[in-house]
């Protein structure tokens, strides 16, 4: 029960994060613990499986960096593996003139950003590639691919353990304490000064932590004595499936073009690994943590979301918005209308409601989104102690390894190992 190193989750970070500090240090002990019974239960499983390129993001940031790096390592890694993927590419479509100038700025930071073979293509070309698909002009991405994250992090866990690692599931972490007293025998004082227990009662005792907690990042922060902000409000997505029969009508990812006065992305077409096709997905505020379905309640989560000043301040930010948000999720048909922009042929009959995800999405008290990746520990015996990963939004499973290899560096250098 003592351990040189504890990582605190079993999401994709967490297992990268793990199999990358072990195989650093193989000398140091160290354990993941996991509140579910299995792996990669909530983001790294309830994702789109998408292969990011690095297009989206401002350039200079972590995740421009992250993600140029994670994509190549992601594909590297599933070579050596034998994890199967595809590289399917995809089409940023502009459906409106006034999308062209947006898309062009687009191209420049994906240039900028140093992703691989880019180029803009004509209403001609976006049809070769996608027959079904209708565009003005169109940024092809042609290696952005798909892959079954959570193969993935298993295979992060397999590693992980052959190196000597421990796994802890079905041990949520509801606190954590400076032991009061050394143990015996030790001439340098107490070896394992942080105890760290779970819900039932039950301790391990190591040196330092690292916490890759996703939606209750902001929660294992306080517990640990460290900054409450950014706070986390979940927001669920909600996707569509087309029908078996008409997934031929999307061959690579099919993504609309960002608007800046919107907060989230809009709906994309994304082929997955068993041949299915999802849509969406759509953003609305989730009433628990982890809520995937429509009615999951959490009075807890809700209370906590709704005294936030930040999260008002992102509603009134974006209220038109969030209430088209709210009614696209209620009505079919006006999903369906989203998606006839691009594929004028889908209609309501050919498609299903789908699976759903909860995004642990980080606010400011300002009401804006935190879009960067956050790592942050704190003073006193425990926080400085721990390193928290508070904010790994999207494309964090597609840059698992670049980040894992950033928080080892970290780690290193602030616990001195």
């Amino acid at each position: 029960s003592t351990f040189d190193v504890a990582v605190v989750g079993a999401g994709i970070v967490g297992l990268a994060s793990a199999r990358e500090l072990v195989r650093r240090h193989p000398s140091l002990s160290f354990v993941v613990l996991e509140k579910e019974k299995e792996l990669a239960h909530h983001q790294s499983g309830h994702n789109s499986g998408v292969i990011h390129s690095g297009i989206y993001y401002k350039p200079g940031s972590l995740k421009a960096k992250l993600c140029v790096q994670g994509a190549a390592l992601c594909y590297e890694y599933c070579d050596q593996k034998g994890i199967p993927y595809k590289q399917c590419g995809k089409l940023i479509v502009a459906v409106e003139q006034d999308e062209i100038p947006r898309l062009k700025a687009l191209y420049e930071r994906g240039l900028q950003n140093n992703v691989r073979g880019l180029k803009l293509i004509g209403a001609k070309e976006i049809q070769a590639k996608e027959p079904f698909c209708r565009g003005l002009l169109a940024l092809d991405s042609p290696y952005t691919g798909i892959v079954d994250y959570k193969q993935v992090a298993q295979s992060y866990a397999e590693d992980f353990q052959e190196a000597g690692g421990t796994i802890l599931t079905d041990f949520e972490v509801t606190d954590m304490e400076m032991a009061k007293e050394s143990s015996s025998g030790s001439e340098d004082g107490l070896k394992y000064p942080v105890v760290v227990r779970n819900s039932k009662g039950e301790e391990i005792h190591c040196q330092h932590m690292v916490t890759c907690a996703g939606l209750y990042s902001d929660r294992l922060s306080e517990i640990s004595g460290c900054s409450p902000e950014p706070r986390i409000v979940p927001f669920r997505g909600d996707y569509l499936v087309l029908k078996p029969e008409k997934s031929y009508m999307v061959k690579g990812n099919i993504y609309p073009v960002p608007n800046p006065r919107f907060p989230f992305l809009g709906f994309h077409f994304t082929p997955r690994m068993d041949g299915s096709v999802w849509l969406g997905p759509n953003a609305v505020l989730a009433f628990k943590r982890e809520g995937y379905r429509l009615f999951d309640f959490s009075p807890g989560d809700f209370l906590d979301a709704v005294t936030y000043s930040g999260l008002w301040k992102l509603v009134l930010k974006n209220l038109s918005y969030g209430l088209s948000e709210m009614y696209r999720a209620c009505f079919l048909s006006a999903q369906v209308k989203e998606l006839q922009k691009f594929i004028p042929e889908v209609t309501v009959n050919d498609v299903l409601r789908g699976p759903s995800g909860v995004r642990a999405q980080a606010l400011d008290s300002d009401g804006n989104l935190v879009d960067d990746f956050v790592f942050d520990g704190g003073s006193g015996d425990i926080g400085s102690r721990i390193l928290h990963v508070r904010n790994a939004p999207s494309p964090a499973a597609t840059s698992s390894l670049a980040i894992a290899e950033m928080i080892a560096d970290e780690v290193k250098q602030r616990f001195e190992l």
